[in-house]
């Protein structure tokens, strides 16, 4: 476990209970547990569903949260476990999203981030990519795009 302080260990445990009480839509997210059933407040599993109307619907995608000892002044790192074809997000899980980065503030929490990645998947930022190549699919052709993603949604995500 983070030596994080006693303040950010609160605040990790109230907002792990909110999101169980009221998860936002089609996501959730929970810390890991030890052997023993421990919780840990630095480690966290979260799962998104595809947005409807999107190539990735129907999708499940995993991705690891790690909290860091200066949270909330510094945002979690947060990785795709699942594959997924996005020009946004690399074969190594990492997200390009402005809110993990340089827009981060101690005011935006778990929740919010997971709603920030729920909308980068139904609206990529091709201007901002990861994956150049697939930005240009984005940009150039629309339908080979949504077909490649859609299967590896399939393949990948199920």
């Amino acid at each position: 476990m983070n030596k994080g302080s006693n303040k950010n260990l609160l605040r990790l445990t109230k907002e792990c209970e909110t999101l169980l009480k009221t998860p936002p839509d089609n996501c959730s997210a929970y810390p890991t547990e030890n052997k023993n059933k421990e919780k840990n407040y630095y480690k966290w599993n979260a799962v998104i569903l595809g947005p409807s109307g999107t190539p990735y619907e129907n999708g499940v995608f995993k991705l690891d949260i790690i909290i860091p000892d200066r949270y909330p002044f510094e945002p979690p790192q947060i990785k795709f476990k699942t594959k997924i074809y996005h020009p946004n997000i690399n074969q190594q899980g990492d997200i390009c999203l402005d809110v993990l980065k340089y827009k981060w503030t101690p005011s935006l929490n778990i929740s919010t981030i997971l709603l920030s990645i729920c909308s980068l998947l139904a609206e990529p930022n091709p201007d901002d990519p990861l994956m150049p190549e697939i930005a240009d699919t984005y940009k150039d052709n629309i339908a080979l795009f949504n077909n490649e993603a859609r299967q590896w949604t399939i393949r990948f995500a199920q």
